[in-house]
C-alpha cells in the first residue's frame, strides 16, 4: 500500500508537538502544591486559568467523532443538515447545565459526578450508577478512535492508532489548547479549496436541487418527527451528567467564571461545527468521478464514516489534516473510576487512574472496529447517561426526599426499557415495539421518544419509590412483614443505612424486638 509522505511528516509533526505539550504540563502539575494530589489531577486544585479552561471545555465536546459524524450527517443522502442536532443540542446543554447545575455542584465541593449520587444513594447504588457513564464514556473513547482511525487510513494509506500515556487535568487541557487551535487552522485553510475544485458545483445550488444525490438541507418526515424530537432533547438533558463537563467547571476558581465558560464553551462547539457542514455539503455536491476517488460514490461504497478526510484528501492540497486524539476522554474515564477506590491513599487513587487509562483504552480500541459509523457510536455512547444517570442526579441535587430504594428501581426500570427497546448499531432487536416501530432494511427502527419516556419512567420511579419507602418505614408499615424479610433488609441488605434515617426511634424499638 502507498504511503503519503506529506501526511505523515505532518501527523507525526502534530502529536509529537502535543505530546511535548502534555509531558510539560504533567511537570506543572507535579509542581501543583495541595493536601490533595488527586484533587489537582482531576480539577486542576481548582485554580485553572480561565482561557485554558474554556478551550479544554469546549475540546471535550468537540472530539473528533463530532466533527467527522455532523459532515457524515449533512453528505447522507437520506439525513441533511436538518438532523445535524449536536451543535444546537450541546450548546443548549451547556446552557442548562450553566444556569441549574454548577451552583450546586461547586458550593457543595464535589470533585466528580458521582459524588453527590455517592452521597445521596450510598456505594451500592453509587457503583451500580457508575456503570452507564463508564460505558458511555468507552462508546465515546471508541467514536474517537474510529474518526482517528479513519482520518490515519484515508490520509495515510494505513490503520494506525496512536496511544499516549499522559496524566492529570492540566496535561488534558494544555494539549486540547494545542489540538483544538490545529484544527480549526486545518479545516479551515482546507475549505476554500474544496469549495472550489473543479469536481464541486455550488452547494447553494445542491442544497435544494438533485444534482449527485439528494439535496443536502435534508427533510425531516412526518413520521420520523418523535424520533427528531427525541434525539434533540437527548442532546440538550444527556448533554449534562458527564464527568468530562464537570471536571471543566469545576476547575476554574469561581461560580462565575465556572457559568461564563459552560456559555462560552457552548457557542464555541457550535462554531466548530461550520467547517463540518461546509466539508458535508461540499461532499454532497461533489461529481465524485471526477477525483481520484472515481465511483461508485463514498454513499453507495458505505465510506460516508469518512467522508471529511475523504474531501480533505481528494478535493484540497496536501495541508496538514489534523484530528483531535482521544486522550481527554481516557483521563476523563479514569477520572470517573478513581470514586470508587476515594478510600485509597492519595498515591493509590492516581495508579488507578493511570491503569484504568490502559483498561479501558484497549476496551474502546475493540468497539472502534465494530461499529462501522463514527456517528452511531458517538451518539449511542449518551443514551444509558441520559436514560439512567440524568434523572438520579437532578434527584440526588435537587430533590431531598428521595433515597436509595427509589434510585435503585429508577435504575433498574430505567435499564430495563432501555435494553427491552433494542439498538440497531449493535444489532439487537426490540422486545418492545412502540408507536412507529418500523421494519427498514431488515432491522426495526423505533420512531417514536422512547429514550425521553424512558428517563421520564426513571425520574418518576425514583420519586415515586423514595416517598413510598419513607411513608412506609416512617408509619411503621413493614413492621408487620415477615421478620425473616425484615432480617435480610436489616441484616443482610447493603442499604441498611436506609433504614436507620427512616426509622424513627419508636418504630426502630419496635423493630429490634421482632428479633
Amino acid at each position: 500500500m502507498g504511503l503519503n509522505v506529506s501526511g505523515l511528516v505532518a501527523l507525526v509533526v502534530f502529536y509529537l508537538l502535543t505530546l511535548a505539550t502534555g509531558i510539560w504540563a504533567s511537570r506543572k502539575t507535579k509542581k501543583e502544591k495541595s493536601q490533595k494530589p488527586s484533587e489537582v489531577a482531576i480539577v486542576g486544585d481548582r485554580n485553572m486559568n480561565f482561557c485554558i479552561a474554556l478551550f479544554t471545555a469546549t475540546a471535550t465536546g468537540v472530539g473528533g467523532a463530532y466533527i467527522n459524524g455532523t459532515a457524515e450527517l449533512v453528505y447522507l443522502p437520506s439525513r441533511g443538515l436538518v438532523w445535524v442536532q449536536a451543535p444546537v443540542g450541546l450548546a443548549l446543554s451547556l446552557l442548562v447545565g450553566g444556569l441549574f447545575f454548577v451552583k450546586p455542584m461547586r458550593t457543595r465541593n464535589y470533585v466528580t459526578l458521582m459524588d453527590p449520587i455517592q452521597e445521596s444513594y450510598r456505594n451500592v447504588m453509587a457503583s451500580l450508577l457508575f456503570i452507564p457513564p463508564l460505558i458511555a464514556d468507552v462508546f465515546w473513547f471508541a467514536a474517537i478512535l474510529a474518526s482517528l482511525g479513519a482520518t490515519m487510513e484515508v490520509i495515510l494509506d494505513i490503520q494506525v492508532i496512536l496511544y499516549t500515556f499522559l496524566g492529570g487535568l492540566y496535561s488534558v487541557a494544555y494539549t486540547d489548547v494545542i489540538q483544538l487551535v490545529f484544527i480549526t487552522i486545518s479545516l479551515w485553510m482546507c475549505i476554500p479549496f474544496a469549495l472550489m475544485n473543479s469536481a464541486t458545483q455550488s452547494i447553494s445550488f445542491t442544497a435544494a436541487h438533485d444534482l449527485f444525490q439528494a439535496p443536502w438541507i435534508g427533510k425531516v418526515e412526518m413520521q420520523y418527527f418523535g424520533r427528531w424530537i427525541d434525539d434533540f432533547l437527548y442532546l440538550v438533558l444527556g448533554g449534562i451528567p458527564w464527568q468530562s463537563y464537570f471536571q471543566r467547571v469545576l476547575s476554574v476558581s469561581s461560580l462565575r467564571e465556572a457559568r461564563l465558560m459552560s456559555y462560552l464553551a457552548g457557542l464555541g462547539c457550535f462554531a466548530m461545527a461550520v467547517p463540518s457542514v461546509l466539508i458535508g455539503a461540499v461532499a454532497a455536491s461533489t461529481d465524485w468521478n471526477q477525483t481520484r476517488y472515481g465511483l461508485p460514490s463514498p454513499s453507495d461504497r458505505g465510506d460516508a464514516a469518512l467522508i471529511l478526510p475523504l474531501v480533505l484528501h481528494y478535493l484540497c492540497p496536501h495541508f496538514s489534516k489534523m484530528e483531535l486524539s482521544p486522550w481527554s476522554q481516557r483521563f476523563i474515564t479514569s477520572a470517573l473510576f478513581s470514586f470508587l477506590f476515594s478510600q485509597a491513599t492519595e498515591k493509590g487513587v492516581l495508579w488507578v487512574m493511570r491503569a484504568s487509562m490502559v483498561m479501558f483504552g484497549a476496551a474502546a480500541a475493540g468497539l472502534a472496529f465494530y461499529s462501522h459509523s463514527i456517528f452511531d457510536l458517538w451518539f449511542l455512547g449518551g443514551e444509558l447517561v441520559y436514560a439512567l444517570l440524568f434523572p438520579q442526579l437532578c434527584c440526588a441535587l435537587f430533590v431531598p426526599g428521595t433515597n436509595t430504594y427509589g434510585s435503585a428501581a429508577g435504575f433498574f426500570l430505567g435499564f430495563l426499557l432501555r435494553l427491552l427497546a433494542g439498538e440497531p448499531s449493535l444489532k439487537i432487536p426490540p422486545v418492545i415495539h412502540y408507536p412507529g416501530c418500523s421494519l427498514v432494511g431488515g432491522t426495526y427502527i423505533q420512531l417514536f421518544p422512547f429514550k425521553m419516556v424512558t428517563m421520564l419512567v426513571s425520574l418518576f420511579t425514583i420519586l415515586s419509590v423514595s416517598y413510598l419507602a419513607a411513608s412506609m418505614f416512617k408509619s411503621g408499615t413493614f413492621l408487620g412483614v415477615a421478620p425473616s424479610l425484615l432480617e435480610a433488609l436489616h441484616f443482610r441488605c447493603l442499604f441498611d443505612t436506609e433504614l436507620e434515617l427512616f426509622l424513627d426511634s419508636k418504630a426502630l424499638l419496635l423493630f429490634s424486638k421482632a428479633f
